[in-house]
């Protein structure tokens, strides 16, 4: 009967121990740059601030470039002028290729204000 037990014991244990993974942080941070006179809507994504982070789902370091790639698009064009996106994985500060940002700086939909 002890053995019994103790093998279950150890089935059920070693199937919650296999069933836990690991999930990393993958944060990103996007600033915004509005048009001129258009600061609240451009903002309003952000509460109100010109920047904020977003928590991703994000398995490694490349889903979370990916992630912060994938909130590069500008689809306001004459609200939002253009974005800075960085990114942190696990703590780690990711570095884009673009002073640090994900987002290059002449992407057609940025700069595009009346």
């Amino acid at each position: 009967m002890t053995k019994s037990i103790s093998f279950a014991f150890a089935a059920v244990f070693g199937l919650s121990l296999a069933s836990t993974a690991y999930a990393a942080e993958c944060v990103v941070n996007i600033n915004r740059t509005a048009c001129a006179g258009k600061e609240a809507e451009s903002y309003s994504k952000c509460g109100g601030s010109k920047s904020c982070d977003k928590t991703e789902d994000a398995g490694s370091e490349a889903a979370c470039i990916a992630a912060a790639k994938s909130n590069c698009p500008n689809s306001r064009l004459d609200i939002t002028k253009s974005k800075v996106v960085k990114a942190r994985f696990d703590g780690k500060q990711l570095k884009g290729p673009f002073g640090g940002s994900f987002c290059a700086p002449n992407r057609p939909d940025f700069n595009k204000c009346k």
